[in-house]
């Protein structure tokens, strides 16, 4: 049997602009992962291995977004009526997982490298980062670019990675340039540990923002109190409580608000009313509003203030 829901939005997200980038970016990175993982063991350089290794937690990151966004456009079905956007999310949540953990793995081998030094190729080390930093500039422009026309956590998760690829080929080359002036290699693991610190930092700003979707808290664009305060404000309406608002995925917002209403005031414009502030104002579209009466249904205490009042 088909699923068919005759609804006013369709819970699917059709993301051509990200679709096409993170291809590109893709195949990108997979080629520069391949050569920086070569010229870090090469070169005996822990900065390239640890720009390496993020590189491959890219590559993961770019397959689990692309993964989203082709799972994002399957309609809806019988079990899951919201459709597949939420995997845009729980990828995210993985990307910056992966972010953090990398981060905290290479300061923990930097600590290694400041115990027991090693030493490097500088001049190999300084062409692949050179190579790596021209590939990050175009990357993380591109990323940008894409962002701007398309909101889409994964891809600003994908920002982030490479971001912190950018940083780290700068940290790279102004690591090699120290050592070959002043003759010490601490600098190289010196540098990864503050692009360690970049990355976990990045990290821990994509997991907070998908966790917050994640357990569907109200998204930090609105202000529930003066959404509230509008619905209160439509005639007929006396008082909104189970008021719940979340995100789906990013830009898709669903309301749910119960309100209670005088006798001599017709529902169904009651709903128009509240539903036109919701998306003229708030750009909000799915919504649920239930109509109640106290004396028809029973909110104890919370209620019985409302009968008093018209009695």
């Amino acid at each position: 049997m088909n699923y068919e829901d005759y609804h006013h939005l369709n819970h699917v997200k059709e993301q051509q602009t990200s679709k096409k980038t993170l291809w590109l970016t893709l195949m990108l990175t997979l080629f520069f992962t391949i050569v920086e993982i070569v010229g870090g063991l090469m070169s005996n350089s822990l900065a390239l291995l640890s720009d390496s290794a993020h590189m491959i937690s890219d590559v993961i990151a770019l397959g689990l977004s692309m993964a989203a966004i082709y799972m994002a456009a399957r309609k809806p079905n019988q079990k899951y009526t919201f459709g597949f956007l939420r995997f845009e999310i729980i990828a995210s949540f993985l990307n910056g997982l992966a972010l953090a953990v990398i981060a905290v793995g290479i300061i923990v081998e930097s600590i290694k490298r400041m115990i027991y030094p090693q030493g490097v190729d500088l001049q190999l080390m300084l062409l692949i980062a050179s190579i790596g930093l021209v590939v990050n500039i175009v990357l993380t422009v591109v990323l940008s670019r894409s962002t701007r026309e398309e909101e889409n956590l994964n891809v600003k998760s994908a920002l982030w990675h490479f971001f912190g690829d950018l940083l780290s080929s700068v940290g790279v080359i102004i690591s090699a340039v120290l050592i070959h002036v002043t003759g010490y290699s601490f600098f190289d693991p010196l540098i990864s540990m503050v692009i360690g610190g970049i990355i976990f930092t990045g990290g821990a700003k994509i997991i907070r923002e998908s966790h917050l979707i994640l357990m569907e808290s109200v998204p930090e664009k609105f202000d529930l109190d003066a959404i509230r305060r509008d619905i209160s404000e439509v005639e007929g309406v006396e008082d909104v409580h189970e008021l719940h608002l979340w995100s789906i995925s990013t830009d898709h917002y669903s309301l749910t608000a119960h309100v209670f209403v005088r006798e001599n005031i017709q529902p169904f414009c009651v709903i128009l009313a509240i539903n036109h502030i919701l998306k003229t104002k708030y750009g909000i579209t799915h919504t649920t509003i239930q109509i109640e009466h106290p004396a028809m249904h029973d909110h104890g205490e919370y209620g019985k203030q409302f009968m008093l009042q018209r009695a």
